[in-house]
């Protein structure tokens, strides 16, 4: 289905070279002044130098062969040669019904979809998530949403943190606790424990401990170094510990992700890769790219076009030890051959861009992925605390983010029950499903790469540009059509097309119009890796249905046919709606 944009885009072309000028002069934009019209070209100024007339003389022979087209309510030349446009409330009508009728609000998709992975979660075991997993989390689930809503098959992977010194740290003060544990016996030849010797909740004590306490004790640190060595090199009882401590992580990690309703296709980890790391070094070397410097192996990214100094990528270090460079690339290796990904994303913190720099060209460079394989890094902005720093506890710990998303919940709860009676049970599943909407929404709604205050009560609010009003102007419409069905109206999923009639009024022009932004936004949004789009489109269409249900009587209609177009409009309203909050991650409950 063609947009309304490129309807116009159309019909000024045409225009234009009728007139007797080229149709490159043919464009339309949305008004920058709704106040006198919808839409507008100022291709006639841009056309005046070339034809060496006044833009206003351009205009009104452009105008002159238009005036007469049913696209157009009102089209007019006005001073000093702006083509102000008003679209015919048939056309609106017309491009609704096809909206309601088309498979996806008759929006066009590439031609050409991807395969993509996507890299946005990054945790490591033995860890709780806190606050600064939030961004990558939430941000990469609605970029793979919008990808594969647009068509793209795409791979979300949280790519765990397992293979490091955190290990060998955990395992070095598990051998001081329980010392007669047989992962510890080098002889022991039967059968390990299924269940750990320990909790998650006694890792979240564990590894902090034992990571401060290597700080200070040099002769701790070595013993944890050497048992990361060991469990690397295949140790039999540090490979049975190591299995355990990922088994607690993953199912307490899936447990939070799902919360934020977050869900990785692939639990892939640092641990994966390690057979494709010798192999990769030996072709690194083999390609005349890597050469050794300062007892380290590394290779020159430097590019002519560089404006900064980018040093070499490190990818092996002195001592022999691998850095995540060497995963990383490692990493790259692997998904090519797994899965031929067209383009590669990660989103992660935006302080790691140089890293993923040297990282891209080294991959580029040594051919370890496919020679169009694309490779994107999304750097993410921090967010921070009333005081313009990274969002601290009180006391200046990191908060968990199940503290958070809790924190969020209990003050959605507390605005719930200021102006609603609910039993305290539903009151709490529908405080879980606000709360998410408030967290998510407020996160999206700026641009990844920007830091942002995290405004609990701000996020929470159900007015202004939030996640909780969002809702509840879907729970409004769906309150709205409940009642219609309550009184013997008949509703169909998708809508009645046919009952749809032209607006008849501002209020309602204006929702068609909004409605009619849908293709470019979700273009925009997929183009541009660019939830914050969607955030935008969602409020702009929110205010434009609370100013339509404000302004007309919808269920007291007297008009029969006026009440039964109004409630076809909502019901477009509605879907699409939810379509846009379900590719942000969140949905709404029937009530708030």
């Amino acid at each position: 289905m063609k947009k309304l944009i490129s309807v116009l885009k159309d019909k000024l072309e045409e225009g234009f070279e009728k007139a007797g000028y080229d149709k490159k002069y043919g464009f339309a934009t949305v008004s920058n002044r709704p106040d006198l019209c919808q839409y507008q070209c100022n291709g006639a100024m841009a056309a005046a130098k070339e034809y060496k007339k006044a833009p206003i003389q351009i205009a009104a022979d452009v105008i002159e062969q238009l005036k007469e087209d049913s696209t157009f309510e009102k089209i007019e030349a006005v001073n000093p040669g702006f083509i102000n446009i008003t679209v015919s409330g048939d056309v609106l009508a017309e491009l609704a019904r096809k909206m309601m009728t088309e498979e996806k609000f008759g929006l066009e998709l590439p031609q050409q979809p991807k395969t993509v992975v996507i890299d946005y979660g990054g945790p490591n075991v033995a860890k709780p998530l806190h606050v600064g997993h939030l961004r990558p989390a939430i941000i990469g689930e609605s970029i793979k949403r919008i990808l594969r809503y647009m068509g793209d098959q795409v791979l979300g992977d949280v790519h765990l943190g397992d293979w490091g010194l955190p290990i060998g740290l955990i395992i070095t003060e598990l051998r001081k606790r329980q010392p007669g544990l047989p992962y510890f016996d080098e002889q022991f030849d039967g059968e390990y424990p299924a269940e750990p010797p320990f909790t998650i909740s006694d890792l979240e004590e564990i590894y902090p401990y034992a990571s401060g306490f290597s700080k200070e004790h040099e002769d701790y640190l070595h013993e944890a170094q050497q048992a990361t060595a060991e469990l690397q090199d295949g140790r039999r009882g540090y490979r049975a510990l190591w299995q355990h401590i990922l088994n607690l992580t993953v199912t307490d990690l899936k447990r939070v992700y799902d919360k934020l309703n977050v869900d990785f296709d692939l639990w892939k980890k640092e641990s994966d890769v390690q057979d494709y790391i010798p192999d990769m070094v030996e072709k690194l070397k083999a390609d005349g790219l890597a050469y050794e410097s300062e007892g380290a192996l590394v290779v020159d990214v430097t590019e002519e076009t560089d404006k900064k100094e980018i040093p070499p990528c490190i990818v092996v270090k002195s001592n022999g030890a691998t850095l995540y460079a060497t995963t990383d690339l490692a990493t790259i290796v692997e998904r090519g051959k797994l899965f031929s990904p067209d383009e590669i994303i990660y989103i992660t913190d935006k302080r790691q861009e140089l890293h993923f720099t040297q990282v891209f060209r080294v991959a580029k460079k040594a051919g370890l992925a496919g020679a169009d394989t694309e490779f994107l890094f999304i750097g993410i902005g921090t967010m921070n605390g009333a005081d313009g720093k990274p969002f601290k506890t009180r006391d200046g710990g990191v908060l968990r983010l199940e503290a958070l998303k809790e924190d969020v919940d209990r003050k959605v709860l507390e605005r719930i029950k200021e102006n609603r009676d609910y039993e305290e049970d539903k009151a709490a599943g529908i405080a879980e499903k606000v709360g998410l909407a408030a967290v998510k929404y407020g996160d999206l709604s700026n641009q990844a790469a920007k830091d942002y205050i995290f405004d609990i009560d701000r996020f929470t609010s159900f007015e202004g540009n939030t996640g909780p009003y969002i809702l509840y102007t879907i729970v409004r419409i769906k309150s709205l059509l409940a009642k219609y069905e309550r009184g013997g109206g008949a509703l169909e999923e998708k809508g009645k097309p046919e009952l749809l009639k032209k607006p008849d009024n501002d209020s309602e022009t204006a929702l068609y119009l909004t409605l009619a932004k849908f293709a470019d936004t979700m273009e925009a949004a997929y183009a541009e890796r660019a939830p914050h789009k969607i955030c935008q489109f969602v409020y702009e269409l929110s205010e434009s249905f609370n100013a339509f249900y404000h302004g007309n009587k919808i269920l007291g209609n007297e008009d029969a046919s006026k009440k039964a177009s109004y409630i076809q409009l909502i019901v477009l309203v509605k879907n699409m709606l939810e379509q846009c909050i379900e590719l942000l991650g969140f949905s709404a409950p029937e009530r708030m």
